[in-house]
């Protein structure tokens, strides 16, 4: 009797699994996202950042992907990645009906020894049901100089402009302990590229930026994908150390930390900065340190996490038809503008001298309440003069320091600030109203001057 109930209960088993019905997968095709993934330009040898896409199964029944392969191989530029699993090569993934599934792309450039950008292309394929279906891959490539880690070499050293410069950790023209006396010239039209922490330093050397109008020396991160362009941080910045006489015409420096630092030295005149705009530092996009000598003119100091400007320590300051407008988003550390002439080290208090310096026709303004800050501390020279300029503050600064010709808390009616626009509108309070006997024969546009408009365009 029990071999026949064990052999009935077998019988029952293989009838349950006789009886077992396949998945049934749909007989129909995988839809996309998109049919090309373009990715911007990417230097050689950088990654780029990575892109997604979807692949969705719009189908009431489970499609099984027989296949995904990179095209390209293992030597293809691009590198994917489906459901947390990367490789070049991928079988048998099952996606539900009414369900989807991402894909991940990234992509490093070998070094392609031309200097206009060429495009790169690949494809993945997807077997389904014995159709095969293509996304397409395409990159913009660009080559580049590469300086990592590098003193410049030569006593006299001219940057090329036929092809971008991209730096890596410190990049330096002369270095403590190492090296001095040397001089890079970098001329119009150069686009130099930071990586991440990358600083460019110059010691007890000359820089020369030799930049034009429509034709500026452009200073900002690697990573080139739209994204990007108005991220702070993405590099250190430019740092000159005890620098000798030099000269910035031209530039544009952004998405820095720190944009440019100007510290310690003796020089008569350690920087003539013109025609430049220095925008989105994470914490200042000009901060001068102990006691250099500036004289700027039709220089832009934009948003900043911190101040727009910070002069630290003392110092000689000449500046002329400068905007320092800070209207950074979210919470920030100081005002658009700041000058402090003392710190304290060790319970001992150090005062520095501010000499013969002089604010002209400038404009300190931003979206915070006070965006002019002077904290100075008696005992040495404090000699510096504000003329001719537009300042905002809630409690206003009734000194001798601050000339009767000073505008304070007016709107200056930018033509719009929320796209870094500001030039004047034709009804702004600061037309004409600029002070002729310490102004310049023109604007960073290049258009004349004769009674001037407080701050950095006529137009």
């Amino acid at each position: 009797m029990r071999l026949v109930l064990f052999s009935f209960f077998l019988l029952l088993a293989g009838i349950s699994v006789s009886c077992k019905k396949d998945k049934g997968f749909t007989k129909n095709h995988l839809d996309f996202s998109q049919d090309t993934l373009l990715f911007d330009t990417v230097f050689t040898t950088v990654g780029s950042t990575t892109e997604r896409f979807k692949i969705y199964n719009n189908n009431t029944g489970t499609i099984n992907i027989d296949e995904i392969q990179l095209m390209g191989g293992e030597d293809s530029p691009f590198r994917i990645n489906f459901d947390g699993v990367p490789g070049v090569y991928h079988e048998n993934i099952e996606l539900e009906g009414k369900d989807s599934l991402y894909g991940f792309v990234e992509v490093t450039l070998e070094v392609n020894n031309v200097s206009n950008p060429l495009v790169i292309s690949d494809s993945i394929r997807f077997l389904t049901n014995g159709v095969n279906q293509y996304l397409k891959l395409d990159v913009w490539g660009q080559d580049a100089y590469f300086h990592a880690n590098e003193l410049v070499g030569d006593h006299i050293e001219l940057w090329l402009n036929d092809k971008p410069h991209v730096l890596y950790g410190i990049v330096a023209c002369g270095f403590p302990g190492l090296d001095s006396n040397k001089i890079l010239t970098i001329p119009a039209g150069t686009q130099i590229h930071g990586h991440k922490d990358a600083q460019l330093i110059v010691y007890k050397s000359t820089l020369n930026i030799t930049g034009d109008y429509g034709n500026e020396v452009v200073f900002q991160g690697d990573r080139l994908e739209s994204f990007y362009d108005n991220v702070s941080g993405q590099w250190t910045g430019i740092r000159m150390i005890e620098a000798s006489t030099s000269s910035i015409n031209y530039a544009i420096i952004k998405n820095g930390a720190v944009g440019l630092q100007v510290d310690s030295t003796q020089s008569a005149l350690t920087l003539n900065l013109t025609n430049t705009i220095i925008d989105n530092s994470n914490f200042f996009n000009l901060l001068l340190v102990a006691s250099p000598n500036v004289l700027a003119e039709n220089c832009q100091f934009g948003k900043a996490g911190s101040s727009s400007g910070f002069f630290f320590a003392g110092g000689t300051y000449n500046f002329r038809h400068c905007n320092f407008v800070n209207y950074w988003t979210g919470g920030r550390g100081g005002a658009a503008f700041k000058i402090k002439n003392y710190y304290t080290f060790e319970n001992t208090t150090y005062v520095s001298s501010i000499i013969d310096s002089r604010f002209d026709n400038c404009i300190f303004y931003g979206n915070a309440a006070n965006e002019i800050d002077i904290d100075t501390l008696e005992g040495l020279t404090m000699d510096f003069e504000f003329n001719a300029s537009l300042m905002k503050r809630e409690e206003i600064y009734e000194y001798s320091n601050y000339s009767p010709s000073v505008i304070w808390n007016v709107n200056p009616l930018f033509i719009d600030p929320s796209l870094e626009d500001f030039h004047l509108d034709i009804g702004s309070p600061l037309r004409n109203v600029g002070d002729p006997s310490y102004s310049n024969a023109a604007d960073i546009e290049g258009v004349s001057r004769t009674t001037p408009n407080i701050g950095l365009y006529e137009l």
